[in-house]
């Protein structure tokens, strides 16, 4: 692959080399020679087969997880959130040490490896909330919770230009990767002034099915606003917000 230069930017096909725009910029690519039908039988490709079945495994999972905090990500994600999941869903694929080559599989790899995961990299959670925090997953009552003891917001907040306000959120999930589904609950602190003012202690608290079988996850974010005549506006689309997975329970 090619970056193209100059001041004319090619787009479409001219004999073997495929010109096309991405979010890399303008670049050049040359045209496979290799057909699908020899890709999926020629023993030759079985590397290519297995590699492309394990891709689509985890881009698969990728997905799962995102719907399943659908909600969350519309206020909290970045432009290349979908490609950096499926990364990180490939490294808990190829932590499975029970299956064959090309059968390696989420459900048997380490989901653990998921943990704090930024959803928002132009925004992590990492970087902008620093008051301290435990968070539990009890797999048997199905309780998660994240607890935030007293904290001034001045000092332990990040807050981006325009902000007057923020409020501490959390999801939780279990999700059945094999069948495909999954139960998400949520929570939020109210609307919390940023200011030097400390705040009370904070408890989020959400339930799924108690004993469930399947991975669970906990994810804290925080969301910025902006308060005028007591109407909170979302700050710049929540570009600024931030989302983390902040434990797991893989199986």
């Amino acid at each position: 692959m090619a970056r193209q230069k100059g001041i004319i930017k090619l787009q479409g096909t001219l004999g073997d080399i495929t010109f096309m725009q991405t979010k890399d910029g303008y670049i050049a690519r040359e045209k496979t020679s290799v057909s699908a039908s020899r890709i999926a039988t020629d023993p030759s490709y079985q590397r290519t087969r297995e590699n492309n079945s394990e891709f689509g495994r985890a881009g698969k999972a990728s997905k799962l997880l995102r719907t399943a905090f659908r909600t969350q990500l519309q206020s909290a994600k970045d432009s290349r959130l979908t490609s950096r999941l499926t990364a990180s869903m490939m490294k808990v694929l190829k932590a499975d040490v029970t299956s064959i080559r090309g059968m390696r599989n989420v459900i048997d790899g380490e989901a653990e490896f998921l943990k704090n995961f930024e959803f928002n990299n132009n925004a992590k959670l990492s970087s902008t909330l620093f008051a301290q925090y435990t968070t539990v997953i009890d797999r048997v009552s199905g309780v998660t919770s994240i607890d935030i003891p007293i904290f001034i917001p001045l000092n332990s907040v990040v807050a981006p230009e325009g902000s007057t306000h923020f409020k501490i959120v959390s999801a939780a999930s279990s999700i059945d990767f094999e069948a495909e589904t999954f139960t998400t609950a949520e929570s939020s602190s109210a609307l919390l002034p940023w200011n030097a003012t400390a705040t009370a202690a904070l408890s989020l608290s959400n339930t799924l099915p108690a004993n469930s079988t399947h991975s669970l996850f906990l994810l804290a974010g925080i969301q910025f606003y902006q308060v005028v005549n007591t109407v909170a506006y979302p700050l710049k689309n929540g570009a600024f917000n931030a989302l983390s997975i902040v434990k797991v329970d893989g199986v």
